[in-house]
């Protein structure tokens, strides 16, 4: 589905409600005899014989299942096709009772009916038919409501009585699907691997011969068996007790993790954009407010760019974020019109209205598609609809390329610098046929600046202060501005004072929190003001052995297990972060030699410091230098993180002082027995000379 699973804004309670009730009237659901069914199978549908599970993997069973076999086949129909799947497994501990006693199907009432076609428990080798019992509880569970998404899909659920551990459970379903758009379009995908042992996985397609599919396998070698039926061609897969994988976390999302196999009807992405492209053409034509506001905009501003960010902001901030995703809905936008009046939209609902706002100042718009999850393994895969969970914007202004996300709010920045979508590769509805990968920020310069200034009490009865600056820029400026938005100023200023707190124990606010955002700039401060008491800081034994700590950096690093890595660790977004530490007011010059800087590949952290008989500064800054560590290189990598870690945790014992130089001794009284001893060696130093040169002038 192509719903925006944007993560922004937090919802009112009331503003919840409504939506809520709107829902009512949007979407009626069927009532569960006209889309649920029992009834057999069709004849098409090829019976598999159940394999039994091998022994040798009994320690691998997980949750209490032993699973025997996946079957999945699928056929071509004029109004789309039907897809039956049959799972079979068997319950081998008390757990298995919990997962697998019940069965859940999900549907999109709009254009899927389903139909149980068999359900059976095999015990001691006798089959029991509990199919004429079923009963269906169909209700709507909605898991992204709290995020702003409604998509209407519903769950039949299905209880299983009387089921013991050592029964094999046995049950399928078909699926009719009718898709809603794009209905020449076909697109599967299914997994070669398990994480548990399974005895068979199976996947099979009847399709027109006429219509030959395309096939691209990922991260795995297996081909399927190719053969005729009358004028269908048939793809079959079977793999038959595959090794179970082990999957590792921090992985790539472009590393493929584990084999899929595609099928589409189509190896263009071109064929997605033409059953897309009727619907979001920019309109043209606005309310009459909306429109005054885009006519302002451009008698404001002359240049296209200075255009850009004021029409950005208009649909961002008053725009807000509600995705009815219904039925078409999943993937057709609503009238900007109907936006703008309800004042709430989806992804794509927002999207073509600042394509359309951005077209209205002159500036070249159109709505592209994107995946939040798996953005950048886009071209690593066919082309079908269901990638996409997101659209943006790229506009184009001269011969630069802007990638906006109107799903965000309270971005700041000007053209030159504001933050653009990064979601790895994206689909321009207008454009070329092509994906199109969006760029990724390189940091030049620290985007996280923090600076903590200690000074130490000049008098017994004094207070140690703590002043801390933190200023953020960029992307990060618009998550800190993000984050005011949606936190009390007392609620974070309570938060930063528990995080001090626990570092400095007796620690208490001296001042009021303070804001100072630059939106324009795209630069927000944030000071914070603390002291501590001569008394606290003595009953910790504080001064003794005082920590100063640059916690911001480093600290999110995964640190995934090293045992038979395969996949590389991914770093995330690019970092660039600096921490600076000022302590004053000491009574002694103090050192920073042991603190080191550390160099790899994936990351760097430069420690340097000054000091002064008074004063004492450290400075950190932070980077990350990749996206991506190989597996061969966790063992250094992992090293490299445990070294940044202890070279910003440090403490000192700020009571030292430097010895003090021993003040020059006071001239003894010179005594008559010195004085005469003195005027003795005088006289042999200057009599006898005299005496010498006296007797060679008599001679």
């Amino acid at each position: 589905m192509l719903v925006g699973n944007s993560l922004r804004g937090v919802r009112s309670f009331h503003c919840l409600v409504l939506f809520l009730i709107l829902l009512v009237g949007v979407v009626v659901p069927a009532a569960a005899d006209e889309v649920v069914h029992k009834g057999p199978a069709a004849d098409w549908i090829k019976p598999v014989d159940v394999p039994p599970a091998d022994a040798a993997r009994a320690d691998q069973i997980k949750n209490g299942l032993s699973w025997l076999l996946t079957d999945e086949q699928l056929i071509h129909r004029d109004y789309g096709y039907d897809d039956y799947s049959r799972s079979v497994y068997k319950i081998v501990d008390r757990p298995g009772l919990d997962q697998g006693a019940g069965i859940d199907l999900q549907f999109d009432p709009s254009r899927h009916r389903v139909t149980l076609n068999h359900l059976r428990i095999i015990r001691d080798g006798v089959t029991l038919d509990r199919l004429p019992d079923v009963k269906f509880d169909i209700f709507r569970q909605e898991k992204d409501a709290e995020k702003g998404i409604y998509d209407g899909w519903l769950t039949a659920h299905v209880n299983i009585d009387d089921v013991r551990v050592g029964d094999i459970v046995d049950y399928g379903e078909t699926y009719e699907i009718t898709p809603l758009i794009g209905k020449n379009l076909f697109f599967y995908s299914f997994s070669t691997d398990s994480t548990e042992p399974v005895g068979l996985i199976r996947s099979s397609i009847i399709w027109p011969a006429s219509q030959p599919l395309a096939i691209k396998p990922r991260g795995t070698g297996i081909k399927p068996t190719i053969s005729t039926s009358g004028t269908d061609t048939v793809y079959l897969w079977a793999i038959a007790n595959p090794k179970p994988l082990k999957l590792e976390d921090s992985i790539p999302t472009a590393f493929p993790a584990w084999g899929t196999v595609d099928v589409s009807s189509t190896a263009s992405w071109q064929g997605v954009i033409d059953a897309l492209q009727p619907y979001y053409k920019p309109v043209t034509t606005f309310p009459a407010a909306f429109a005054a506001k885009l006519d302002e905009i451009a008698a404001r501003q002359r240049l296209p760019e200075d255009r850009m960010i004021p029409a950005m902001r208009l649909v961002q901030d008053e725009i807000r974020y509600v995705s009815l995703s219904m039925g078409s809905g999943s993937y057709i936008p609503r009238d900007p019109a109907t936006v703008i009046q309800s004042g709430f939209g989806d992804c794509k609902d927002k999207a073509l209205l600042l394509a359309s706002a951005l077209a209205r100042l002159g500036i070249s718009a159109q709505v592209a598609l994107a995946d939040l999850d798996r953005g950048r393994a886009l071209d690593q895969h066919l082309p079908a609809l269901r990638h996409f969970n997101h659209a943006i914007v790229k506009a184009t202004i001269a011969q630069k390329t802007y990638w906006l996300d109107a799903t965000d709010y309270l971005q700041g920045g000007d053209a030159s610098n504001v933050p653009q979508a990064d979601y790895g590769f994206a689909l321009p509805i207008f454009g070329n046929g092509e994906l199109e990968k969006m760029p990724s920020p390189e940091l030049t310069s620290p985007t996280i600046k923090v600076a903590e200034d200690f000074s130490f009490p000049d008098k017994p009865d004094g207070y140690l202060t703590l002043s801390v600056l933190s200023t953020y820029e960029g992307g990060d400026a618009d998550r800190m501005r993000s984050r005011l938005a949606s936190r009390s100023m007392s609620d974070l200023s309570d938060a930063y004072l528990k995080y001090y707190s626990k570092r400095y124990p007796g620690i208490e606010s001296g001042a009021k929190l303070e804001v100072f955002d630059n939106r324009d700039g795209n630069i927000v401060n944030v000071r914070e003001n603390y002291r501590l008491s001569s008394q606290a800081l003595a009953a910790n034994d504080l001064a003794k052995n005082f920590p100063i700590s640059a916690a911001d950096l480093g600290n999110d690093l995964p640190t995934p297990s090293m045992l038979n890595r395969v996949a590389p660790i991914s770093l995330g977004s690019p970092v660039n972060r600096r921490h600076t530490i000022t302590v004053s007011n000491l009574k002694a010059r103090f050192s920073g030699e042991d603190m080191k800087s550390i160099a790899t590949p994936y990351l760097s952290l430069r420690s340097s410091y000054s000091s002064t008989p008074t004063t004492f500064t450290v400075e950190w800054n932070f980077r990350t230098l990749a996206t991506q560590v190989p597996a061969t290189a966790i063992s250094d990598y992992l090293k490299s993180v445990k070294d940044v870690a202890d070279n910003i945790d440090w403490s000192y014992n700020f009571t030292y002082e430097d010895a003090k130089e021993d003040p020059p001794q006071a001239a003894a009284p010179f005594t008559q027995q010195q004085f005469l001893r003195s005027v003795l060696l005088l006289s042999v130093f200057i009599g006898v000379p005299l005496f010498m040169a006296y007797r060679r002038s008599r001679q």
